[in-house]
């Protein structure tokens, strides 16, 4: 099927954007996304023209919310000033980006990994979780391992656990797994909550601090007001902002901005090395 995009909308740029770690390039510039158990393949034929290995209906109502296509991101871009040159430059840099409305549960286990790891060795454990104990799929292009769910990971002994290189995260994960089959941590239900109560239930979840809680909020939940605060956004801060966050004063669009800055300094590392947290 095909589909158009007029906003910013950039394949690259959204796989490489560090908020999601299962999205793969196939051939012929080919991208692979994975939700639960949908799976969606989406390649650029011209401007603005999109071809999607779904239905109709599974796009509007699973593929479109994930993408954020209800957002104009384009006019939010240019509206930002020029005054602000670092977020203008990092908001060009990263233009195409888009704030996916991931699957939580997912989410949650990729952050915590992602602790003191690369992007690169997250997803790395991730996928041999996936292949470990996740249901296989078979697509046209490749054998796809869902993500495995938190029954799934409950039922894995520490040892399996362990080769999948999780190393101190191991405990963090079982617990997580643990709590959301329990209940008290009920990821469907805290979709209800604020910003606030959503940030502090997930803390209740060992390995899970500030940071964590709030980039699954953002990612997964669509709390676009709340703010993933890392090494390389403190570093940005305290370079062009004396320290203090610049971000807060946009409001519902802080962590969109957050992702802008995120993904300059991710791919500008050299202009922060030298520069010391305060």
């Amino acid at each position: 099927m095909e589909i158009n995009i007029t906003d910013d909308f950039n394949l690259q740029t959204i796989a490489n954007s560090g908020q999601v770690f299962r999205v793969k390039k196939i051939d012929n510039n080919i991208y692979r996304f994975i939700i639960i158990n949908h799976i969606l393949y989406i390649n650029k034929q011209s401007s603005g023209r999109y071809n999607v290995s779904c239905s109709n209906d599974e796009w509007y109502s699973i593929w479109e919310p994930y993408f954020d296509l209800n957002r104009n991101y384009k006019s939010l871009r240019e509206s930002l000033s020029s005054k602000d040159g670092i977020l203008h430059r990092a908001s060009n840099c990263g233009q195409g980006i888009r704030i996916l409305k991931q699957d939580p549960w997912e989410t949650l286990i990729s952050f915590i990994l992602s602790q003191r790891k690369s992007i690169k060795a997250t997803k790395t454990s991730l996928e041999s979780l996936a292949s470990k104990f996740g249901k296989p799929i078979i697509t046209p292009y490749e054998t796809i391992h869902l993500f495995p769910s938190a029954i799934e990971i409950s039922k894995a002994s520490p040892k399996e656990l362990e080769e999948c290189k999780l190393g101190y995260r191991l405990p963090y994960i079982q617990d997580a797994a643990n709590k959301v089959m329990s209940g008290e941590v009920n990821l469907k239900f805290i979709e209800k909550y604020s910003d606030i109560n959503l940030v502090n239930t997930l803390m209740q979840i060992k390995g899970v601090g500030c940071k964590i809680a709030n980039c699954v909020g953002l990612f997964s939940y669509g709390r676009t007001g709340l703010i993933p605060t890392d090494t390389w956004i403190k570093k940005v801060i305290d370079k062009y902002y004396g320290g203090n966050n610049p971000l807060t004063s946009y409001g519902a669009n802080a962590g969109i901005m957050q992702q802008y800055i995120f993904y300059y300094a991710q791919n500008h590392k050299k202009e922060f090395l030298k520069c010391r947290i305060k």
